[in-house]
């Protein structure tokens, strides 16, 4: 399986997934309406699902004859390790929330992960047209250009950011995000509460933003993200600076001059 593929392989792997992403997302733009005329929650579940299907069946079929023996993830509201293995971990409309409300904050993200690594991603933006992409130890791209981290070394200059991994987050976890927005709102320059979480760590690993964290943990919505920061030279760990891996209970992708500062924060918060 995985042992036998080299680390050469994906690189013309992730071209061919790319490709796969571009075509997918001019179907995507058909999709798209600037001026919603939603009225009510079911309406708004129907339309996600009609995106998720539309995507879903095209992004399937592809990605699975390029690599016919990996596994397939799409479960949005998933977490923990999986299976070793390799894995194909989708989200076929990322933001769906975004596009069915008119929104521009949207795209389409593939992770493969071999034996619970993330080893190489894609997320393209069809409305502005531009791919993010990373192979695990070869850097992380905006189209062809080389994306890094902030040089930011002081909290009280950061641009941070959240949001909610799920619509229906335990008590629990709206107490920690609400806890942890109101110390950052103290400690960082301006916090940006939004979603999808991939959105906001594209905008970590190209330096736009210094920080972003998550109290809940879904492997869909951090893998890609992950990957990018990290190999844009961003440090990913837990809130409270332990690694991170799938089986943590949250996440935090930082800036590494902030990167202490920020979990000095958000593990304070953690414990009113």
């Amino acid at each position: 399986m995985s042992e036998h593929y080299s680390a050469n392989d994906d690189v013309q792997l992730l071209e061919n997934v790319k490709a796969i992403l571009q075509n997918l997302g001019d179907l995507m733009i058909s999709r798209f309406k600037d001026k919603p005329h939603l009225t009510n929650l079911d309406e708004v579940i129907t339309e996600i699902h009609a995106n998720d299907n539309a995507s879903l069946g095209i992004l399937r079929d592809g990605l699975q004859q390029l690599r016919p023996h990996a596994g397939w993830v799409e479960d949005e509201n998933d977490g923990g390790t999986l299976p070793p293995g390799e894995w194909w971990v989708v989200d076929p409309v990322e933001g769906n929330i975004n596009h069915i409300h008119g929104m521009d904050d949207w795209g389409i993200t593939v992770t493969l992960v071999r034996d619970n690594q993330a080893v190489l991603t894609a997320v393209y933006l069809p409305i502005s047209r531009n791919t993010y992409s990373a192979i695990k130890g070869r850097g992380a791209y905006q189209n062809t250009t080389r994306l890094s981290v902030s040089k930011k070394n002081k909290l009280n200059a950061a641009l941070v950011g959240t949001g909610q991994a799920r619509h229906d987050e335990t008590l629990d976890t709206y107490r920690l995000i609400s806890q942890s927005i109101f110390a950052m709102l103290q400690d960082a320059l301006v916090v940006r509460a939004s979603v999808p979480a991939t959105l906001q760590l594209i905008h970590v690993a190209a330096g736009r933003t210094d920080a972003f964290w998550q109290h809940s943990q879904l492997r869909v919505g951090l893998l890609a993200g992950a990957l990018l920061v990290e190999e844009a030279g961003g440090i990913i760990t837990d809130i409270h600076g332990i690694p991170w891996n799938l089986s943590s209970k949250d996440f935090l992708a930082s800036a590494p001059d902030i990167h202490a500062a920020v979990v000095a924060t958000l593990s304070n918060s953690a414990k009113q």
